[in-house]
C-alpha cells in the first residue's frame, strides 16, 4: 500500500524535531517588543496564577509547572506523556510552526528552563525561545504591563518526541567516571557537598559529579551570562569540549538550567529527570561527599 502525504505534512515530516539553535535560543526585550504582534507569536509566562494577576506582558498566556508535570508519579518533577503535553500546549494556542517565547513572571530562570526542556522534548525547540531576564527585567525597563487576559486560539501542535534529552538512574550509573561523560550536579555547594541534607534524602552527590550551581549561570539581572562566562564555569567543572553534559538537581528543575546553558554553548545535553530524589532512594547506589573528615 503506497502512503501519499500532502506537502504540508511532508514539510512537517521534515521539520520534525531537532534542537534550538543558539543563535534563537535567547531573545532580547527589544526583540520581543517589536514582536509582540506577530501573528504567529505565542507568549507564555511561566508562574503561578497569582503572579499572572498582578501583571504581565501583553498577549502572554498562563503556565504552570503543574501543568506540565506528570499526575501520579512518586517522583516530583517528571515529564508526562507526549498527548498529555500536546494538549496543554494546544490549550496555550501552539501550533506546529509557532514562533513560542517563554518568560518567567518571577526570579527563576530554572522554571522557564524547565518548560523550554518540555518544548525540546515535543521537537518543539527550533521554535522557542527563552525571553533572556524575564519578566523582572521587563517591568525594570518601563515596558507594557497588562492585567488584561487573551483570547487564545487553540493550537493545532503534533508532538514529535525526542529521546536524546532525559535519561534515567541506569543510564547515569553507567556513565559515572565514564571518559567523554560530564555528570553535573546544579544544586547549591551546601547539598553537594552533603553539608545540607534534603529531607528524608542521603547527603552528598552522585560519584564524579561536577557542581556547577544553577544560580552561577546567570547575571544579577536574571539574564544568562555570556557564553565566554559559561565556558569559563565549564571548564573550571573538568567539562571538555565534545563531552556528553548530564545534569541533575533535586527534582529535575534547577538542572534544566545546566542543560539549557550547555545546548546554547552546543553541548550534546541530557537531564537525570529524577535527579536526587532518585538517585538517593536507591540505597545501593553510591554517594560522595566533600566534606573534610
Amino acid at each position: 500500500m503506497s502512503l501519499v502525504l500532502s506537502s504540508g505534512a511532508l514539510q512537517a515530516a521534515a521539520g520534525c524535531g531537532g534542537h534550538g539553535d543558539p543563535a534563537t535560543m535567547l531573545v532580547s526585550t527589544n526583540w520581543l517588543a517589536e514582536h509582540l504582534k506577530d501573528p504567529d507569536l505565542v507568549l507564555i509566562g511561566v508562574g503561578t496564577a497569582e503572579s499572572y494577576g498582578k501583571g504581565h506582558i501583553p498577549g502572554a498566556v498562563l503556565l504552570t509547572l503543574a501543568e506540565v508535570s506528570a499526575k501520579g508519579v512518586p517522583l516530583t518533577l517528571e515529564l508526562p506523556p507526549m498527548g498529555d503535553l500536546a494538549e496543554t500546549f494546544r490549550g496555550k494556542g501552539v501550533s506546529d510552526q509557532s514562533r513560542i517565547v517563554i518568560y518567567t513572571m518571577e526570579s527563576s530562570i530554572q522554571s522557564t528552563t524547565r518548560v523550554y526542556l518540555t518544548l525540546d522534548a515535543m521537537g518543539l525547540a527550533r521554535n522557542t525561545s527563552l525571553l533572556n531576564g524575564g519578566f523582572n527585567l521587563w517591568k525594570a525597563e518601563g515596558r507594557e504591563v497588562t492585567t488584561a487576559v487573551p483570547a487564545v486560539r487553540r493550537g493545532n501542535v503534533q508532538p514529535c518526541e525526542q529521546h536524546d534529552i532525559v535519561v534515567e538512574a541506569g543510564y547515569v550509573r553507567s556513565s559515572v567516571h565514564h571518559s567523554g561523560i560530564g555528570i553535573v550536579d546544579a544544586r547549591l555547594p551546601a547539598f553537594y557537598s552533603g553539608e545540607q541534607i534534603p529531607n528524608g534524602q542521603r547527603a552528598g552527590h552522585i560519584p564524579g559529579a561536577a557542581n556547577v550551581p544553577f544560580n552561577s549561570l546567570v547575571d544579577e539581572q536574571g539574564k544568562l551570562k555570556s557564553k565566554e562566562a559559561i565556558t569559563a564555569l565549564f571548564t573550571a567543572a573538568g567539562i571538555k569540549s565534545g563531552d556528553q553534559v548530564v545534569s541533575y538537581c533535586h527534582i529535575g528543575q534547577q538542572a534544566t538550567v545546566v542543560y539549557f546553558a550547555a545546548r546554547y554553548l552546543g553541548y550534546d545535553a541530557r537531564l537525570y529527570d529524577g535527579s536526587w530524589q532518585d538517585w538517593s532512594a536507591h540505597q545501593e547506589f553510591p554517594v560522595e561527599t566533600t566534606l573534610p573528615h
